[in-house]
Protein backbone atom coordinates (compact mmCIF):
# COMPACT_ATOMS: atom_id res chain seq x y z
CA UNK A 1 0.00 0.00 0.00
CA UNK A 2 1.35 3.42 -0.95
CA UNK A 3 0.29 7.04 -1.10
CA UNK A 4 1.44 7.45 -4.69
CA UNK A 5 -0.95 9.30 -7.02
CA UNK A 6 -3.31 7.16 -9.05
CA UNK A 7 -1.57 6.71 -12.44
CA UNK A 8 -3.22 8.01 -15.58
CA UNK A 9 -3.98 5.59 -18.39
CA UNK A 10 -1.00 7.03 -20.26
CA UNK A 11 1.23 6.03 -17.34
CA UNK A 12 -0.13 2.50 -17.69
CA UNK A 13 1.53 2.12 -21.09
CA UNK A 14 5.12 1.36 -22.16
CA UNK A 15 5.61 5.07 -22.81
CA UNK A 16 6.15 5.24 -19.03
CA UNK A 17 9.54 3.71 -18.23
CA UNK A 18 8.41 2.45 -14.81
CA UNK A 19 5.54 0.55 -16.40
CA UNK A 20 7.75 -0.66 -19.24
CA UNK A 21 10.28 -2.20 -16.84
CA UNK A 22 7.70 -3.86 -14.57
CA UNK A 23 4.03 -3.02 -15.14
CA UNK A 24 2.90 -4.89 -12.04
CA UNK A 25 4.47 -2.44 -9.60
CA UNK A 26 1.83 0.04 -10.74
CA UNK A 27 -0.94 -2.44 -11.52
CA UNK A 28 -0.81 -4.30 -8.20
CA UNK A 29 -0.99 -1.02 -6.30
CA UNK A 30 -3.82 0.25 -8.50
CA UNK A 31 -5.86 -2.96 -8.20
CA UNK A 32 -5.48 -2.88 -4.41
CA UNK A 33 -6.14 0.80 -3.76
CA UNK A 34 -8.43 1.92 -6.55
CA UNK A 35 -9.64 -0.93 -8.76
CA UNK A 36 -12.32 1.24 -10.37
CA UNK A 37 -11.59 4.90 -11.06
CA UNK A 38 -12.28 7.72 -13.49
CA UNK A 39 -9.19 8.66 -15.48
CA UNK A 40 -9.32 12.37 -16.42
CA UNK A 41 -6.60 12.05 -19.06
CA UNK A 42 -8.46 9.51 -21.20
CA UNK A 43 -11.97 10.38 -20.06
CA UNK A 44 -12.67 6.74 -19.26
CA UNK A 45 -13.40 4.57 -16.24
CA UNK A 46 -10.55 2.12 -15.63
CA UNK A 47 -11.07 -1.36 -14.16
CA UNK A 48 -8.29 -3.66 -12.90
CA UNK A 49 -9.91 -6.45 -10.85
CA UNK A 50 -10.39 -9.79 -12.58
CA UNK A 51 -14.07 -10.08 -11.66
CA UNK A 52 -14.86 -6.65 -13.09
CA UNK A 53 -12.71 -7.07 -16.20
CA UNK A 54 -14.07 -10.50 -17.06
CA UNK A 55 -17.62 -9.37 -16.44
CA UNK A 56 -17.20 -6.37 -18.73
CA UNK A 57 -15.53 -8.14 -21.67
CA UNK A 58 -18.15 -10.91 -21.54
CA UNK A 59 -21.11 -8.51 -21.33
CA UNK A 60 -22.67 -8.59 -24.79
CA UNK A 61 -24.96 -5.67 -23.99
CA UNK A 62 -22.05 -3.21 -23.85
CA UNK A 63 -20.95 -1.33 -26.94
CA UNK A 64 -17.51 -1.63 -28.54
CA UNK A 65 -17.55 1.23 -31.04
CA UNK A 66 -15.63 4.28 -29.70
CA UNK A 67 -17.88 6.53 -31.79
CA UNK A 68 -20.67 5.79 -29.30
CA UNK A 69 -18.67 7.17 -26.37
CA UNK A 70 -19.53 10.52 -24.83
CA UNK A 71 -17.65 13.62 -25.97
CA UNK A 72 -15.56 13.62 -22.80
CA UNK A 73 -14.12 10.18 -23.61
CA UNK A 74 -11.00 11.74 -25.11
CA UNK A 75 -9.12 8.54 -25.91
CA UNK A 76 -12.09 6.89 -27.59
CA UNK A 77 -13.02 9.98 -29.55
CA UNK A 78 -9.41 10.43 -30.63
CA UNK A 79 -9.44 6.99 -32.23
CA UNK A 80 -12.28 8.06 -34.55
CA UNK A 81 -11.51 11.76 -34.96
CA UNK A 82 -10.89 11.40 -38.70
CA UNK A 83 -13.80 9.07 -39.43
CA UNK A 84 -16.60 10.42 -41.59
CA UNK A 85 -19.78 9.90 -39.51
CA UNK A 86 -21.90 9.91 -42.67
CA UNK A 87 -20.33 6.70 -43.98
CA UNK A 88 -21.63 3.27 -42.92
CA UNK A 89 -19.58 2.31 -39.87
CA UNK A 90 -18.78 -1.10 -41.30
CA UNK A 91 -17.06 0.58 -44.24
CA UNK A 92 -14.70 2.51 -41.95
CA UNK A 93 -13.63 -0.08 -39.36
CA UNK A 94 -13.18 -3.81 -38.86
CA UNK A 95 -15.11 -6.10 -36.51
CA UNK A 96 -12.66 -5.01 -33.79
CA UNK A 97 -14.75 -1.88 -33.21
CA UNK A 98 -18.12 -2.76 -34.73
CA UNK A 99 -21.33 -3.31 -32.79
CA UNK A 100 -24.27 -5.50 -33.73
CA UNK A 101 -25.97 -6.01 -36.05
CA UNK A 102 -23.01 -5.23 -38.32
CA UNK A 103 -20.53 -6.97 -36.04
CA UNK A 104 -22.30 -10.33 -36.09
CA UNK A 105 -23.14 -10.07 -39.77
CA UNK A 106 -19.50 -9.53 -40.76
CA UNK A 107 -17.81 -11.69 -38.13
CA UNK A 108 -19.83 -14.88 -38.68
CA UNK A 109 -18.72 -15.70 -42.25
CA UNK A 110 -15.18 -14.51 -41.53
CA UNK A 111 -14.91 -16.76 -38.47
CA UNK A 112 -16.47 -19.66 -40.39
CA UNK A 113 -13.83 -19.45 -43.12
CA UNK A 114 -10.88 -18.67 -40.84
CA UNK A 115 -11.56 -21.45 -38.35
CA UNK A 116 -11.97 -23.98 -41.15
CA UNK A 117 -8.54 -22.92 -42.44
CA UNK A 118 -6.91 -23.07 -38.98
CA UNK A 119 -8.34 -26.54 -38.31
CA UNK A 120 -6.33 -27.99 -41.20
CA UNK A 121 -3.30 -25.69 -41.02
CA UNK A 122 -1.02 -27.37 -38.48
CA UNK A 123 1.11 -28.96 -41.20
CA UNK A 124 1.72 -25.61 -42.88
CA UNK A 125 2.58 -23.96 -39.55
CA UNK A 126 5.06 -26.76 -38.87
CA UNK A 127 6.62 -26.24 -42.30
CA UNK A 128 7.00 -22.50 -41.73
CA UNK A 129 8.51 -23.02 -38.27
CA UNK A 130 10.91 -25.67 -39.55
CA UNK A 131 11.97 -23.35 -42.36
CA UNK A 132 12.78 -20.59 -39.89
CA UNK A 133 14.72 -23.01 -37.69
CA UNK A 134 16.67 -24.36 -40.66
CA UNK A 135 17.90 -20.84 -41.37
CA UNK A 136 19.34 -20.64 -37.84
CA UNK A 137 21.33 -23.87 -37.97
CA UNK A 138 25.02 -23.43 -37.23
CA UNK A 139 24.68 -19.91 -35.81
CA UNK A 140 25.99 -19.40 -32.30
CA UNK A 141 24.18 -16.14 -31.47
CA UNK A 142 21.22 -14.36 -33.03
CA UNK A 143 18.27 -12.10 -32.36
CA UNK A 144 15.37 -14.51 -31.95
CA UNK A 145 12.78 -11.75 -32.40
CA UNK A 146 14.12 -10.79 -35.82
CA UNK A 147 14.90 -14.30 -37.04
CA UNK A 148 12.06 -16.35 -35.55
CA UNK A 149 9.32 -14.56 -33.59
CA UNK A 150 8.62 -11.84 -36.17
CA UNK A 151 8.66 -13.83 -39.42
CA UNK A 152 6.59 -16.83 -38.32
CA UNK A 153 3.25 -15.06 -37.68
CA UNK A 154 3.46 -12.94 -40.81
CA UNK A 155 4.42 -15.95 -42.92
CA UNK A 156 1.54 -17.96 -41.45
CA UNK A 157 -1.17 -15.35 -41.95
CA UNK A 158 0.22 -14.54 -45.40
CA UNK A 159 0.02 -18.23 -46.31
CA UNK A 160 -3.59 -18.40 -45.11
CA UNK A 161 -4.42 -15.31 -47.15
CA UNK A 162 -2.58 -16.60 -50.21
CA UNK A 163 0.08 -13.88 -50.33
CA UNK A 164 2.95 -14.46 -52.72
CA UNK A 165 6.08 -15.43 -50.77
CA UNK A 166 8.10 -12.77 -52.54
CA UNK A 167 5.96 -10.12 -50.85
CA UNK A 168 6.44 -11.32 -47.26
CA UNK A 169 8.98 -8.64 -46.29
CA UNK A 170 6.75 -5.91 -47.71
CA UNK A 171 3.71 -7.33 -45.97
CA UNK A 172 5.59 -7.41 -42.67
CA UNK A 173 6.47 -3.72 -42.99
CA UNK A 174 2.94 -2.71 -43.98
CA UNK A 175 1.55 -4.63 -41.03
CA UNK A 176 3.93 -3.03 -38.54
CA UNK A 177 3.20 0.45 -39.90
CA UNK A 178 -0.56 -0.03 -39.93
CA UNK A 179 -0.77 -1.14 -36.30
CA UNK A 180 -0.06 2.48 -35.40
CA UNK A 181 -3.78 2.99 -36.07
CA UNK A 182 -4.25 1.61 -32.54
CA UNK A 183 -1.75 4.08 -31.08
CA UNK A 184 -3.56 7.31 -30.11
CA UNK A 185 -0.19 8.88 -29.24
CA UNK A 186 1.53 8.28 -32.57
CA UNK A 187 3.76 10.99 -33.98
CA UNK A 188 3.47 12.56 -37.48
CA UNK A 189 6.08 10.22 -38.93
CA UNK A 190 4.22 7.17 -37.65
CA UNK A 191 0.94 8.57 -38.96
CA UNK A 192 2.41 9.06 -42.42
CA UNK A 193 3.79 5.51 -42.52
CA UNK A 194 0.42 4.22 -41.31
CA UNK A 195 -1.43 6.05 -44.09
CA UNK A 196 0.96 4.77 -46.77
CA UNK A 197 0.56 1.20 -45.50
CA UNK A 198 -3.22 1.54 -45.37
CA UNK A 199 -3.40 2.68 -49.00
CA UNK A 200 -0.99 -0.03 -50.17
CA UNK A 201 -2.85 -2.83 -48.38
CA UNK A 202 -6.24 -1.59 -49.60
CA UNK A 203 -4.95 -1.69 -53.17
CA UNK A 204 -3.42 -5.13 -52.69
CA UNK A 205 -6.57 -6.70 -51.28
CA UNK A 206 -8.84 -4.99 -53.83
CA UNK A 207 -6.74 -6.46 -56.63
CA UNK A 208 -6.51 -9.86 -54.91
CA UNK A 209 -10.28 -10.11 -54.43
CA UNK A 210 -10.85 -9.32 -58.08
CA UNK A 211 -8.23 -11.88 -59.09
CA UNK A 212 -9.75 -14.66 -56.93
CA UNK A 213 -13.15 -14.14 -58.51
CA UNK A 214 -11.60 -14.95 -61.88
CA UNK A 215 -8.93 -17.44 -60.74
CA UNK A 216 -9.81 -19.06 -57.38
CA UNK A 217 -6.99 -20.36 -55.18
CA UNK A 218 -6.76 -22.46 -52.04
CA UNK A 219 -6.72 -19.52 -49.63
CA UNK A 220 -8.85 -17.39 -47.30
CA UNK A 221 -9.39 -14.60 -49.82
CA UNK A 222 -10.98 -17.13 -52.18
CA UNK A 223 -13.05 -18.52 -49.30
CA UNK A 224 -14.41 -15.07 -48.52
CA UNK A 225 -15.29 -13.99 -52.07
CA UNK A 226 -16.94 -17.39 -52.51
CA UNK A 227 -19.07 -16.90 -49.40
CA UNK A 228 -19.89 -13.44 -50.66
CA UNK A 229 -20.99 -14.83 -54.03
CA UNK A 230 -23.09 -17.48 -52.25
CA UNK A 231 -25.07 -14.83 -50.41
CA UNK A 232 -23.05 -13.73 -47.38
CA UNK A 233 -24.04 -10.12 -46.74
CA UNK A 234 -20.60 -8.57 -47.10
CA UNK A 235 -19.59 -5.57 -49.17
CA UNK A 236 -16.19 -5.35 -50.81
CA UNK A 237 -15.26 -2.57 -48.38
CA UNK A 238 -16.15 -4.75 -45.41
CA UNK A 239 -14.28 -7.71 -46.78
CA UNK A 240 -11.16 -5.69 -47.55
CA UNK A 241 -11.10 -3.92 -44.17
CA UNK A 242 -11.41 -7.16 -42.25
CA UNK A 243 -8.82 -9.04 -44.28
CA UNK A 244 -6.40 -6.21 -43.53
CA UNK A 245 -7.36 -6.39 -39.85
CA UNK A 246 -6.59 -10.12 -39.80
CA UNK A 247 -3.17 -9.45 -41.25
CA UNK A 248 -2.33 -6.73 -38.73
CA UNK A 249 -3.94 -8.37 -35.72
CA UNK A 250 -2.31 -11.70 -36.42
CA UNK A 251 1.18 -10.29 -36.74
CA UNK A 252 2.44 -8.24 -33.80
CA UNK A 253 0.50 -9.91 -31.00
CA UNK A 254 1.50 -13.45 -31.96
CA UNK A 255 5.10 -12.32 -32.41
CA UNK A 256 5.00 -11.01 -28.85
CA UNK A 257 3.29 -14.14 -27.52
CA UNK A 258 6.11 -16.31 -28.89
CA UNK A 259 8.88 -13.90 -27.84
CA UNK A 260 7.53 -13.42 -24.33
CA UNK A 261 7.16 -17.19 -23.95
CA UNK A 262 10.75 -17.91 -24.97
CA UNK A 263 12.12 -15.30 -22.59
CA UNK A 264 10.03 -16.62 -19.69
CA UNK A 265 11.14 -20.20 -20.31
CA UNK A 266 14.81 -19.23 -20.52
CA UNK A 267 14.50 -17.24 -17.28
CA UNK A 268 12.75 -20.18 -15.58
CA UNK A 269 14.80 -23.30 -16.40
CA UNK A 270 12.74 -25.52 -14.10
CA UNK A 271 9.63 -24.65 -16.11
CA UNK A 272 11.48 -25.18 -19.38
CA UNK A 273 12.61 -28.58 -18.13
CA UNK A 274 8.95 -29.56 -17.75
CA UNK A 275 8.35 -28.81 -21.43
CA UNK A 276 11.44 -30.72 -22.52
CA UNK A 277 10.39 -33.71 -20.44
CA UNK A 278 6.82 -33.64 -21.71
CA UNK A 279 5.97 -31.59 -24.82
CA UNK A 280 2.37 -32.63 -24.23
CA UNK A 281 2.02 -29.83 -21.66
CA UNK A 282 2.40 -27.21 -24.39
CA UNK A 283 -1.27 -26.19 -24.52
CA UNK A 284 -1.36 -25.36 -20.81
CA UNK A 285 2.06 -23.72 -21.06
CA UNK A 286 0.83 -21.31 -23.74
CA UNK A 287 -2.20 -20.44 -21.60
CA UNK A 288 0.12 -19.63 -18.69
CA UNK A 289 2.20 -17.35 -20.91
CA UNK A 290 -0.99 -15.60 -22.00
CA UNK A 291 -1.95 -15.12 -18.36
CA UNK A 292 1.47 -14.13 -17.08
CA UNK A 293 2.80 -11.93 -19.91
CA UNK A 294 -0.01 -11.25 -22.41
CA UNK A 295 0.77 -9.29 -25.58
CA UNK A 296 -2.10 -6.81 -25.06
CA UNK A 297 -2.53 -4.54 -22.04
CA UNK A 298 -6.09 -3.26 -22.30
CA UNK A 299 -9.32 -3.35 -24.20
CA UNK A 300 -12.40 -1.17 -24.05
CA UNK A 301 -16.18 -1.01 -24.07
CA UNK A 302 -18.77 1.77 -23.94
CA UNK A 303 -21.72 1.73 -21.53
CA UNK A 304 -24.92 1.19 -23.50
CA UNK A 305 -27.14 2.22 -20.58
CA UNK A 306 -26.96 3.62 -17.07
CA UNK A 307 -25.84 0.85 -14.72
CA UNK A 308 -23.51 -0.12 -11.89
CA UNK A 309 -20.16 -1.76 -12.62
CA UNK A 310 -17.59 -2.72 -10.03
CA UNK A 311 -19.71 -1.07 -7.38
CA UNK A 312 -19.67 2.31 -9.13
CA UNK A 313 -22.45 4.11 -11.00
CA UNK A 314 -21.85 4.29 -14.76
CA UNK A 315 -23.86 6.36 -17.18
CA UNK A 316 -24.67 5.62 -20.80
CA UNK A 317 -21.86 6.64 -23.13
CA UNK A 318 -19.07 6.40 -20.57
CA UNK A 319 -15.92 4.77 -21.90
CA UNK A 320 -14.77 1.68 -20.01
CA UNK A 321 -11.12 0.64 -20.14
CA UNK A 322 -10.17 -2.72 -18.65
CA UNK A 323 -6.64 -3.82 -17.76
CA UNK A 324 -6.25 -7.35 -19.05
CA UNK A 325 -2.74 -7.44 -17.60
CA UNK A 326 -3.84 -6.49 -14.09
CA UNK A 327 -6.76 -8.93 -14.15
CA UNK A 328 -4.51 -11.82 -15.16
CA UNK A 329 -2.44 -11.42 -11.98
CA UNK A 330 -5.29 -10.83 -9.54
CA UNK A 331 -4.49 -12.74 -6.30
CA UNK A 332 -8.20 -13.14 -5.65
CA UNK A 333 -8.26 -15.55 -8.60
CA UNK A 334 -4.74 -16.95 -9.05
CA UNK A 335 -2.60 -18.50 -6.32
CA UNK A 336 0.87 -16.95 -6.26
CA UNK A 337 -0.03 -14.89 -9.36
CA UNK A 338 3.49 -13.53 -9.93
CA UNK A 339 4.93 -17.02 -10.30
CA UNK A 340 5.28 -18.38 -13.82
CA UNK A 341 4.01 -21.95 -13.50
CA UNK A 342 3.51 -23.88 -16.75
CA UNK A 343 1.53 -26.65 -15.01
CA UNK A 344 -0.76 -24.25 -13.17
CA UNK A 345 -4.31 -25.54 -12.78
CA UNK A 346 -6.29 -23.82 -15.52
CA UNK A 347 -8.46 -20.85 -14.67
CA UNK A 348 -9.67 -18.73 -17.58
CA UNK A 349 -7.46 -15.73 -18.34
CA UNK A 350 -8.66 -12.66 -20.21
CA UNK A 351 -5.71 -12.17 -22.54
CA UNK A 352 -7.98 -12.54 -25.60
CA UNK A 353 -10.80 -10.44 -24.16
CA UNK A 354 -14.16 -12.16 -24.17
CA UNK A 355 -17.78 -12.22 -25.23
CA UNK A 356 -18.75 -11.54 -28.82
CA UNK A 357 -15.52 -9.59 -29.33
CA UNK A 358 -13.15 -12.31 -28.14
CA UNK A 359 -10.08 -12.26 -30.39
CA UNK A 360 -11.06 -13.91 -33.67
CA UNK A 361 -7.44 -14.97 -34.24
CA UNK A 362 -7.03 -16.72 -30.87
CA UNK A 363 -7.07 -20.30 -32.25
CA UNK A 364 -4.41 -19.42 -34.83
CA UNK A 365 -2.21 -17.60 -32.28
CA UNK A 366 -2.39 -20.59 -29.94
CA UNK A 367 -1.50 -23.00 -32.75
CA UNK A 368 1.50 -20.93 -33.86
CA UNK A 369 2.85 -20.57 -30.32
CA UNK A 370 2.36 -24.26 -29.53
CA UNK A 371 4.22 -25.42 -32.63
CA UNK A 372 6.95 -22.76 -32.46
CA UNK A 373 7.88 -23.35 -28.82
CA UNK A 374 8.01 -27.14 -28.98
CA UNK A 375 10.06 -27.16 -32.17
CA UNK A 376 12.41 -24.37 -31.04
CA UNK A 377 13.51 -26.20 -27.91
CA UNK A 378 13.68 -29.55 -29.66
CA UNK A 379 16.02 -28.06 -32.27
CA UNK A 380 18.00 -25.92 -29.80
CA UNK A 381 17.78 -27.66 -26.41
CA UNK A 382 20.71 -25.65 -25.02
CA UNK A 383 19.33 -22.25 -26.01
CA UNK A 384 20.26 -19.49 -23.53
CA UNK A 385 19.81 -15.76 -23.16
CA UNK A 386 22.93 -14.00 -24.41
CA UNK A 387 22.71 -11.36 -21.67
CA UNK A 388 20.33 -12.65 -18.99
CA UNK A 389 21.26 -9.90 -16.55
CA UNK A 390 20.04 -7.13 -18.87
CA UNK A 391 16.54 -5.69 -18.76
CA UNK A 392 14.85 -6.34 -22.11
CA UNK A 393 14.28 -3.43 -24.43
CA UNK A 394 10.50 -3.46 -24.40
CA UNK A 395 8.78 -1.71 -27.28
CA UNK A 396 7.10 1.62 -26.50
CA UNK A 397 3.92 1.00 -28.51
CA UNK A 398 1.06 1.86 -26.14
CA UNK A 399 -1.15 -0.99 -24.91
CA UNK A 400 1.09 -3.77 -26.24
CA UNK A 401 3.97 -5.64 -24.60
CA UNK A 402 6.77 -7.14 -26.60
CA UNK A 403 10.51 -6.89 -27.03
CA UNK A 404 12.54 -5.08 -29.65
CA UNK A 405 15.20 -7.80 -29.52
CA UNK A 406 15.87 -11.15 -27.84
CA UNK A 407 19.53 -12.05 -28.20
CA UNK A 408 20.16 -15.76 -27.59
CA UNK A 409 23.03 -18.23 -27.65
CA UNK A 410 22.35 -21.51 -29.42
CA UNK A 411 25.59 -23.31 -28.52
Amino acid sequence: MTDRPIPSLLQLTPINEEFRVDPHVLLDDLRTRCPVHKDPMSGSVVFSRYADVRGIVNDRTLWRDPMRAEEGAFLNRGLVADVDPNLPRSSTTSILMLDDPDHGRVRQPLAQALYARVAKFRGEVERIVDESLDALEGQAEFDLMDRFCVPIPIDVIASILGVDRGMLAQFRQWSEDLIQALNPFRNPEQTKAMEIASTALATYFTDSMADRRVSPKDDLITDMVTLQAEGAELSDDELRINLIALLVGGNLTTTDLIGNAVRLLLLNPDELAKLKADPGIINGLVEEVLRYEPPVDITGRVASSDRELGGCPIKQGQALMVSLRAANRDPEVYDDPHRFNVTRKHKPHVAFGGGSHICIGAPLARLEAQVALVKLFQRFPDLKLARPEETPEWRKLPFFRGMERLEVLAQ
